[in-house]
């Protein structure tokens, strides 16, 4: 493994926890996941949105962002014990990442009491040593959401998607704690086709940082999921060009 502290990033539905998974057990790597499932406030505040957007002022929105942050601070301790990255560390979240969904959904007064507090914890959290930043334009991220099907998502909207998709532009425009890899999922699925899963290794191998965007070229047939070709056209998702 290159990189001792590898974190994957990227907006709702990108795939972040499956390729987590991949490379942690191909690497032999200890994997560290967000605890999702486990916010008791998570699915009334989907069910809250109603499918209108990033919908400031959702009366979940302050705890729901909170419990995330105090499950992450958690999470920093359990990084934080001797030798927990001898045979390196895969994780699916940033510390950081919590900030980027809150300024996005709650209102001043309550973003100002969470900035407080933010700012208490994230002083220990440690850079990682690559931060693969996963990308796709919002009308995938919402197939890919429908295709898995969980109860809890179902209030997500493209609108929502696509704020958090620039949420996620604009925090990593001026990103400098760690080299960033940014890859373009459009048609790329490396966590599902063996093939891209050999070429996304190729490519960590070859970064040289500090800031790289990586889109695979199309394999052969794969234009016939009307996927392909997305990258590159300048939509608001925030796809970084290079």
């Amino acid at each position: 493994m290159r990189f001792r502290h590898v974190v994957l990033e990227g907006p709702i539905g990108v795939g972040k926890t499956t390729l987590a998974r991949a490379l942690a057990e191909h690497w032999g790597a200890r994997l560290v996941l967000e605890h999702a499932a486990d916010n008791p406030y998570l699915e009334r505040f989907y069910q809250h949105m109603g499918g209108q957007g990033a919908g400031r002022g959702n009366p979940l929105a302050l705890p729901t962002q909170l419990s995330f942050l105090f499950d992450r601070v958690e999470q920093l301790k359990e990084l934080a014990q001797p030798g927990m990255f001898e045979r390196g560390v895969v994780s699916d979240f940033l510390f950081a990442k919590d900030r980027i969904f809150a300024l996005l959904t709650l209102g001043d007064e309550d973003l100002a009491l969470y900035q407080q507090i933010y700012k208490r914890h994230s002083a220990q959290a440690t850079a990682p040593d690559l931060v693969i930043w996963l990308q796709a334009e919002p009308d995938v991220l919402m197939a890919r959401i429908k295709k898995r099907g969980l109860a809890a998502e179902r209030g997500l909207s493209e609108e929502y998607l696509r704020a958090l998709a620039d949420g996620y532009h604009r925090y990593f425009a001026n990103h400098r704690a760690s080299p960033v890899l940014a890859v373009n999922t459009d048609a790329f699925h490396p966590a599902e086709n063996r093939d891209d899963f050999q070429r996304l290794l190729e490519r960590i191998e070859r970064f040289r940082g500090p800031f790289e965007f990586y889109d695979p070229p199309d394999r052969p047939g794969r234009a016939a999921s009307g996927l392909a070709g997305k990258a590159g056209k300048g939509s608001s998702s925030g796809l970084i060009i290079s």
